[in-house]
């Protein structure tokens, strides 16, 4: 007996009877493509190739919508190319573009072969939880999809590397935007952002680079109120200044445990002066620290805006006549009820410092007869 081999057809002499045999088609490793063997189903290739030729179609650029509704972990579809129709049409693993569809009632995670391939998916489910595309046998080395939004993928057979956030960093001399402008790249040089916000997701910060957070942005749902942030050319201050449509707008500052607030430099309040006039009025949250020279006999107003809480100090100057005096509203609260009687001398000050305690001005203390030049 003598066998010869040619490719994938071997031949059997026995006696002087030779006998052929055809091996069976294989199929490639990836996309599942029909290997044919020579001589094999002659009169059905035309049929056979263009099998292929779909397979590789919708590799290339086909699209599938998937449902992956509920909280169980779903399989895609991965079948060979074959002259079966309906097998060749359940297929899902083979398309460049997947969307997911459905309401989840949990976390899930959604398998492809564990074979090299690159994917753009979209994760059009709704149900606010998470959605980890991985290869089949390596759940722990998959990326979570995010809801609403689309990612290019690509996996070496046993893990999933999200491309966007693989990129690493993009250098350019400047990019300039009349629109949207999304990354999820490091970018070094300039964003020029001509007539569009910049949009940050929620609790997504700013980072150094070390990729350790900075600044962490936080949304708040119908937010009306936010932070105005100006430079400064040479010689003045820039500012931070709360804004929005509401009239009033403060600014919180909130420690975490039991953290506090530390400025390395002074703080202070600008000394405001009021109008000196025959009621004085007072705003204790523009002038929380102010003066008042007294050019007659006087009545001061009950301070506005104040917050319970809150430290205000008054300096009250005697002008180069002097004794006049100053008749306190009963909103100012002192020591057995008892106003006090202002230095007299001429061009010395008195200074008063009040809490507010919601309702009354709490004096806190009193330095009377201070010389202020």
């Amino acid at each position: 007996m003598i066998i010869l081999k040619r490719g994938l057809i071997f031949s059997v002499q026995i006696n002087t009877n030779i006998y052929y045999y055809i091996m069976a088609s294989s199929y490639t490793s990836r996309l599942k493509l029909e290997r044919q063997a020579t001589g094999e189903n002659s009169g059905n290739w035309g049929n056979l190739v263009n099998y292929v030729l779909n397979r590789i179609d919708s590799t290339v650029r086909g699209y599938v919508a998937v449902s992956v509704a509920g909280s169980a972990n779903v399989t895609l579809v991965s079948n060979t190319s074959t002259t079966n129709t309906a097998e060749a049409a359940d297929d899902q693993v083979h398309n460049k573009v997947i969307e997911f569809t459905g309401a989840l009632t949990g976390a899930i995670h959604v398998f492809t072969d564990a074979v090299e391939g690159d994917y753009t998916l979209f994760n059009n489910t709704s149900g606010s939880h998470v959605l980890t595309f991985a290869n089949t046998g390596h759940a722990a080395n998959g990326v979570a999809i995010t809801q609403g939004t689309k990612s290019i993928v690509y996996t070496n057979g046993s893990t999933i590397y999200d491309v966007g956030a693989d990129l690493g960093e993009i250098g350019v001399t400047s990019l300039t935007s009349s629109g949207n402008v999304t990354s999820s790249a490091n970018v070094t040089g300039t964003y020029i952002i001509s007539s569009e916000n910049i949009q940050i997701a929620n609790d997504k910060a700013i980072v150094d680079a070390n990729n350790n957070e900075q600044i962490v942005f936080s949304q708040t749902a119908s937010a009306v109120n936010h932070l105005d942030i100006t430079n400064a050319a040479t010689g003045n201050n820039p500012d931070i200044k709360a804004s929005g449509s509401d009239a009033n707008v403060g600014i919180s500052f909130t420690t975490t445990g039991s953290g506090f607030i530390k400025f390395n430099d002074a703080a202070y309040n600008p000394e405001a002066t009021l109008t000196d006039g025959a009621t004085i009025t007072w705003d204790a949250q523009a002038q929380p620290v102010a003066k008042v020279t007294l050019a007659g006999n006087r009545t001061l107003a009950a301070a506005s805006n104040g917050v319970a809480g809150q430290f205000v100090c008054l300096v009250v100057i005697q002008d180069g006549t002097g004794s006049r005096t100053l008749t306190w509203n009963a909103a100012y609260e002192f020591a057995s009820d008892t106003a006090p009687t202002l230095t007299t001398t001429a061009n010395l000050g008195d200074l008063f410092v009040f809490k507010y305690n919601g309702t009354k001005w709490l004096e806190a203390g009193r330095n009377q007869a201070l010389t202020l030049s």
